[in-house]
């Protein structure tokens, strides 16, 4: 079983996350496997320290006053294969492991059903939490089952994704279901090395084919690395607008009547239920008159050159920078378009 490492005074927080902002936390606990993680949490949750849980450390923006609070390192990594047929494979992956890792195994050994999903950072344990997705696919459509320990109950078992009340970003993890996750199931399909019928007019558009066609799973994961790229939605040393937390609000989901409300031009697209559509946050930010770029005077917190929709650090921003241009994005789209914008990423110590 081994045990778990503890670090005290450690390196700010700032160095564990995607945006780069964050103080140095009392103490880091890191979990390499987990039955550590499981015991960590339990004794945590029992005790009055006030913890977060981080693996990948990309939908995470801390405080600049970190110092009371005990930060819990997911790190336990592996893919298994625990079923197969002729038409898919059930995959285990633990928790701590990269999300676009997994999905670069999976294209490269032919496995369809989260290809357009690539690039996106973070840890696969953090994915079902917002039921994270791309361009036409969310990772509900490939959960079978997850691991999980109920804080409420103390409670080991194995939860079907129905469990978790997906839906669009969204999921019960987000609103009163609390726990940790240890491992996280896949059912992949076998397709020949082709993709699922590709859900996204963005990537059919960008690779010259027809909606609903099935391409090679590595021109779709290319395709889909190409734009997430040209949005600085893929984290690089070299790239200043990709030092973020990706798209720092969900796209806001209205009914089909409130969204004939808004000029025809503004991109949009059509949900499961068709009573339903989502629109653009980013068209929503600009045309609130926030342009790409714009930082508050004397803040080093600024919108992305490449992407309303992200919040970048252009070097040595702090956590409330981050947060009062937040905060100012959501009052301007408020007061020009009556749209409530709800943070994506977890906003811990404010």
């Amino acid at each position: 079983m081994g045990s778990a490492l503890t670090v005290s005074n450690p390196a700010p927080l700032s160095t564990l996350t995607t945006m780069q902002v964050g103080g140095v936390p009392k103490r880091i606990i890191t979990c390499t496997n987990t039955e550590i993680l499981y015991s960590t949490m339990a004794e945590l949750w029992d005790g009055e320290d006030q913890h977060q849980v981080l693996a990948g450390g990309s939908n995470t923006v801390f405080a600049d006053d970190m110092s009371d609070w005990t930060i819990v390192l997911v790190a336990n990594r592996g893919i298994e294969i625990v079923a197969e047929d002729s038409e898919s494979v059930t995959v285990q992956v633990q928790a701590g492991h990269s999300w676009d890792e997994f999905v670069a195994w999976a294209v490269e050994n032919d496995y369809a059903g989260i290809e357009a999903m690539s690039g996106i950072p973070g840890s696969v344990g953090a994915t079902p939490v917002q039921n994270v997705g791309g361009y036409g696919q969310e990772v509900s459509q490939v959960i079978t089952q997850v691991e999980f320990l109920d804080q409420e109950t103390g409670e080991l078992a194995i939860k079907p994704a129905d469990f978790f009340e997906f839906s669009y970003r969204d999921s019960a993890l987000k609103h009163g279901l609390l726990g940790i996750i240890g491992w996280v199931e896949f059912r992949l399909l076998k397709l020949d090395g082709l993709s699922v019928p590709m859900a996204s007019g963005q990537i059919t558009q960008h690779v010259g084919a027809a909606y609903g066609s099935q391409l090679p799973l590595s021109q779709i994961r290319d395709s889909v690395l190409e734009l997430r790229s040209s949005k600085g939605m893929v984290v690089k040393a070299n790239d200043p607008d990709s030092v973020s937390c990706g798209s720092f609000f969900t796209n806001p989901v209205v009914s089909y009547s409130k969204s004939l409300e808004f000029p025809e031009e503004m991109q949009r697209w059509s949900m499961p239920d068709e009573d339903q559509v989502k629109l653009s946050a980013g068209w929503l930010i600009e045309n609130a008159g926030i342009p790409k770029g714009y930082g508050l005077p004397g803040s080093k917190a600024a919108i992305s050159n490449k992407h309303a929709l992200a919040i970048t650090n252009r070097g040595g921003a702090t956590g409330q920078e981050v947060l009062e241009l937040a905060r100012l994005i959501q009052e301007r789209v408020a007061a020009r378009w009556g749209i409530n914008l709800i943070p994506e990423p977890n906003l811990i110590g404010f």
